[in-house]
C-alpha cells in the first residue's frame, strides 16, 4: 500500500510543481572552421523546461574544392542543460547529440553519424528576440574526410 501511495504522491508532486515548458526558434549564419573557413548556414528549434532542453538543428556548409574542403550537410538532435534564468539577460547553455551527416567533395560522398559537442549563450535583445552566440565540434564518422569539424554561429533566436 505504502508504495502506490508513493508513486501517487510524486506524479501529483511533479504535475503541481512542473516548469512551463519554453519553445524557441533560431536561424543562423556563421562559418565551419574545419579544413578552411566557410560559410554555414542552418536553423534549430527547440524546447525544454527550466534546466534541460531539447533541439532539432539543420545546417548546409558549402563545399571549396580549392581548398579541398567538403560540402557538409547535418541534423542534429541535441540535449541542452542550460541556466533556469538569464543573468544580466545573458544565459549559457551547453548541448550534446547525434548528428546525421553527409559529406560530400568531388566524386567523394559520406552519409553517417556522428556525435556534437558545444556550447554557447543566448542574449537578451528586444522582448522575445534573442542573439545566439554557439560553438560546436562536430566527430563525424570513420568515412569524413574532416572531422572533427569545428562550427561557429550567431543567429537570431525568438522565444515563444
Amino acid at each position: 500500500m505504502r508504495i502506490p501511495r508513493a508513486i501517487a504522491l510524486a506524479a501529483a508532486l511533479s504535475v503541481v510543481c512542473a516548469g512551463t515548458a519554453r519553445a524557441d526558434a533560431t536561424a543562423f549564419l556563421g562559418a565551419n572552421l574545419s579544413p578552411a573557413n566557410r560559410a554555414v548556414r542552418g536553423g534549430a528549434l527547440g524546447f525544454g523546461l527550466l534546466i534541460v532542453g531539447f533541439e532539432l538543428e539543420y545546417a548546409s556548409t558549402p563545399g571549396d574544392p580549392q581548398a579541398d574542403a567538403p560540402g557538409l550537410r547535418t541534423g542534429s538532435a541535441n540535449i541542452l542543460l542550460q541556466t533556469p534564468i538569464a543573468f544580466m539577460g545573458i544565459q549559457p547553455y551547453f548541448t550534446t547529440g547525434g548528428t546525421v551527416y553527409r559529406e560530400a567533395l568531388g566524386t567523394h560522398r559520406d552519409t553517417s553519424f556522428g556525435v556534437n559537442t558545444g556550447g554557447g549563450v543566448k542574449i537578451s535583445l528586444v522582448g522575445p528576440v534573442r542573439l545566439r552566440v554557439d560553438y560546436r565540434v562536430l566527430k563525424l564518422g570513420k568515412g569524413a574526410l574532416t572531422s572533427p569539424a569545428h562550427r561557429v554561429y550567431a543567429g537570431l533566436n525568438l522565444k515563444f
